[in-house]
């Protein structure tokens, strides 16, 4: 049985309610459309670097980064050292007034950003940034519709869950009305594959379609994930962001690109996951990894398109607070001072190897996919007809839980493994992974 590698660190004793009743407690008090993952849900109270622990002091590697929001990894010193400090000065002053932290840190983030991307809008999460993106959008150009991609997940707001294909997620919401969503671009289970060259064009025509058959011929927004997320780390084909944008733009409409989970060095290559494309977009949203997990979000884009919302009174009670802004230059600096974008490049090579090496052992394993640490394996009940193995999936999640493994699954169907941990992810780690998943494997 796989082995954790050393840790030299003992989590603090716990002496709250058991996970049982803090179970009955959000079944009567807590929302019931928040769901848990595994049969017997898994109490997590403390976490450190790239690992978590439980109510009775088991520690389990995080795959998943909490859905790719723990960035640097878990209560990082440095990051805790940012927050707590500000905590002490002071907590909250609105952007009416005036605050080092967050000049400070919208200049620091620009400089993260290429071309002509200077001008940072802060708010709480990923479904405000995109809903702030499409007003933007939409105040630009004058144009109201937008092209989203299938299986695209983009937030949780009326506005952003338009945006969102991914059926699991959506609601039968009025702000659907103006938004078409193209073709994915998958080479897995899309009609052009990866032996196509000519597949990034190919999937990109559908855009030009849906411009001159589905709208009036003008846009606002096409708005897309750099690497799919929920929808199964799909990542796009060549060429396919840069003639996309082509279409938009010669249809008036702005591009925005997603970095909610591809961003901040993720990728290994970039440290944006549109520059994989080759691509410059209008608008820029971010989140999760941004804060490391305190709720901090983002907007970036140029003078000339914030301009717009210059005509009205912009303002976000919470957005750019001190202490979240403390909190997001604390990331940046360690992202720079570990090398973590350099580690998910590494690490993300060593484990995307062992996939494949795994997928000449396993049949389950349709593809192996991703970029960096933001790799997605999806699994099948056959190869020829990739009918999806989501029953495996949901079996092989589990049994990773019970040898200390935690990580994601998504995809239309539920049947892709996310493996989305912490930056700082190390070498025994990845081993651990790949022996956890091969044992889960070939136990279903």
């Amino acid at each position: 049985m796989a082995t954790l590698p050393p840790f030299d660190y003992s989590p603090m004793p716990y002496a709250g309610p058991s996970a049982e009743e803090v179970l009955a407690l959000r079944k009567e008090h807590v929302s019931p459309g928040i769901f848990h993952y595994y049969k017997k849900p898994i109490m997590i109270v403390e976490g450190k670097g790239q690992y978590l622990f439980d109510e009775t002091g088991r520690r389990y590697l995080d795959g998943f980064g909490g859905i790719v929001t723990v960035s640097v990894g878990h209560c990082h010193p440095e990051v805790v050292a940012a927050a707590n400090l500000q905590n002490e000065t002071i907590q909250h002053t609105t952007t009416i007034y005036l605050h080092p932290n967050i000049a400070l840190y919208a200049q620091e983030l620009a400089a993260k950003m290429p071309g002509d991307l200077k001008v940072c809008y802060f708010v709480n999460s990923g479904s405000e940034a995109n809903d702030l993106a499409m007003l933007m959008a939409r105040a630009y150009t004058g144009n109201y519709d937008a092209i989203a991609l299938r299986n695209a997940y983009h937030g949780g707001s009326p506005t952003t869950m338009a945006l969102t294909s991914h059926h699991t997620w959506k609601f039968n919401v009025p702000h659907s009305f103006g938004v078409q969503h193209a073709r994915m671009p998958d080479l897995y289970r899309g009609p052009h594959g990866k032996d196509d060259p000519e597949a990034g064009r190919k999937y990109a025509a559908d855009v030009e379609d849906l411009i001159r058959f589905g709208t009036s011929g003008r846009v606002a927004a096409f708005i897309a994930e750099s690497i799919q997320g929920v929808g199964g780390s799909v990542v796009f084909p060549d060429g396919y962001l840069k003639q996309a944008y082509e279409h938009v733009r010669a249809a008036g409409g702005l591009c925005i690109a997603d970095e909610v989970q591809a961003g901040f060095g993720r990728t290994g290559t970039h440290f944006w996951g549109f520059e994989t494309q080759g691509v410059m977009p209008d608008i820029v949203t971010m989140a999760k990894g941004i804060g490391n997990g305190c709720p901090l979000a983002a907007v970036v884009t140029t003078p000339e398109i914030a301009q717009t919302l210059a005509s009205r009174i912009h303002f976000n009670t919470f957005g750019g607070n001190p202490v979240s802004m403390a909190q997001g230059r604390a990331v940046l600096k360690v992202i720079e001072k570990e090398g973590l974008q350099a580690n998910s490049l590494a690490v993300g090579s060593f484990l995307t190897d062992g996939f494949r090496r795994l997928a000449e052992k396993h049949s389950l394993i349709g593809d192996v996919r991703g970029l960096g640490l933001m790799l997605g394996v999806e699994l099948v009940k056959d190869r020829t007809t990739k009918e999806p193995a989501t029953a495996e999936c949901a079996a092989v999640f589990e049994r990773c839980k019970e040898l200390g493994l935690l990580i994601g699954k998504g995809g239309l169907w539920g049947n892709t493994l996310r493996i989305k941990p912490p930056m700082c992810l190390t070498p025994s780690d990845a081993e651990f992974m790949l022996e956890v998943i091969d044992e889960a494997l070939s136990s279903v």
